[in-house]
């Protein structure tokens, strides 16, 4: 019979041998996928879902991370904003996981943004936003607005851009948006744009009647060259596209670039009648190199074996690419810091660099927990991809505080 002092020898044994241990199971290391599979947001988010549980396979297949397999815990805010802090709560309180990968909207990641500081865990960020934040348990893998929206309003403004002179702001009605055109007003009144010339409009998640706004557009581009910068996300842009085509709205007449549309959101939508219309990103799946054409076939692959929905048509797009990079970089970080603790891995995060399926070796930036990205943007072409036609040559260094807005000066680092 085990005596009281045998018994705690035995505990203080077992303590001993695990006090070197992590907090997670000793086999696996959980990581939290947030994003909504359900909801108006679906037919964006879903893909970065499976994209991230393909990269998980794939860190998996080639030994984990520091000898553990990873195990992914998916959950589904429903495009409910509130709703995300609650499951981002579960993801770090419940589940304990290591790092989260999720969010699309900028409303959904501000809501959960007290809960990772105040537990001081990590979320990586894999989609373009305004700007106007820096988070020290946040890495942004997707683009600022000098690596998205500022070149493709640049790019519509010059000779090959078509020389637009007046500008529509068309957006959801949330804070990406809002404050996107914000600043897009802002540069565009640098360049002497009038705020005559300048039209912003605001339509709530889901709307489905883009009618009288095209109607409207078409009757405001008679003043002058114009183009549209379209904020529209989720699954509004289908309608909106359908409208353009309907009104005969071609990109010759009035260009319209996007900067939430890309490979996914046109799979539902005939292309044919947007030829030439513009999006904006940091990658296109068109694009050539030996990289790239890896990364689409094991997608394609992994799009079949999982017999995801229209797997025939699987695409990639550049929030997914964010979130390949994004969910390696921290693999990667983990490894180098031998730790999932938090305040180790982000010391280990700053400076790792990853060759990127765009084709360039992209790093992250130690001073601002964003990417250096190149700029790209495409023209839809009839087959739904992107035809890259213009391209910056080398990555750029993010400024999350634009230099067009008072009082940014000298905030680009923590």
């Amino acid at each position: 019979m085990q005596t009281r002092r045998t018994f705690i020898t035995t505990l203080a044994a077992a303590a001993a041998l695990t006090a070197g241990l992590p907090a997670h199971a000793a086999d696996t290391i959980k990581v939290g996928i947030l994003h909504s599979l359900s909801g108006t947001m679906a037919i964006s988010e879903t893909s970065l879902k499976d994209v991230a549980l393909m990269t998980i396979d794939e860190i998996n297949a080639n030994g984990g991370v520091m000898g553990k397999k990873l195990e992914a815990v998916v959950v589904d805010p429903a495009s409910n904003w509130p709703l995300f802090a609650e499951k981002a709560r579960q993801l770090v309180v419940k589940d304990k996981v290591a790092a989260v990968f999720g969010c699309w909207t900028s409303v959904s990641r501000k809501s959960v943004l007290p809960v990772f500081k105040e537990t001081n865990n990590l979320l990586f960020y894999p989609v373009q936003y305004e700007g106007e934040e820096l988070e020290k348990n946040v890495f942004y893998t997707g683009a600022a607005p000098n690596q998205q929206a500022i070149p493709a309003v640049e790019y519509l403004m010059s000779k090959d851009g078509g020389g637009a002179k007046r500008f529509v702001l068309l957006g959801t009605d949330y804070v990406y948006p809002r404050t996107t055109n914000k600043i897009l007003r802002a540069f565009l009144k640098s360049k002497g744009v009038k705020d005559s010339d300048i039209q912003e409009v605001y339509t709530p998640f889901g709307h489905a009647d883009y009618q009288t706004i095209v109607a409207n557009i078409k009757k405001f581009s008679t003043g002058g060259k114009t183009a549209v910068i379209s904020t529209i996300n989720g699954d509004s842009n289908v309608p909106f596209y359908k409208e353009l085509g309907n009104a005969g709205l071609k990109a010759t007449d009035v260009p319209v670039v996007a900067f939430s549309v890309g490979e996914e959101e046109l799979r539902g939508v005939d292309t044919k009648p947007l030829l030439g219309h513009l999006a904006a990103w940091n990658y296109f799946e068109s694009v050539k190199n030996p990289v790239n054409a890896s990364f689409v076939k094991k997608w394609k692959a992994y799009a079949a074996a999982k017999k995801l929905p229209n797997a025939a048509s699987a695409v990639t797009n550049d929030p997914m690419e964010a979130t390949y990079v994004g969910i390696h970089m921290w693999a990667q970080a983990v490894e180098k810091a031998k730790s999932t603790d938090t305040d180790k891995v982000i010391a280990a995060m700053g400076g790792q660099t990853f060759k990127a399926p765009s084709g360039y070796t992209l790093t992250m930036d130690a001073t601002n927990h964003h990417l250096h990205k190149p700029v790209m943007i495409g023209e839809i072409k009839g087959d739904g991809q992107f035809s890259v036609v213009w391209k910056t040559k080398d990555v750029v260094r993010a400024q999350p505080w634009s230099p067009f807005i008072a009082g940014n000066e000298g905030k680009q680092k923590l």
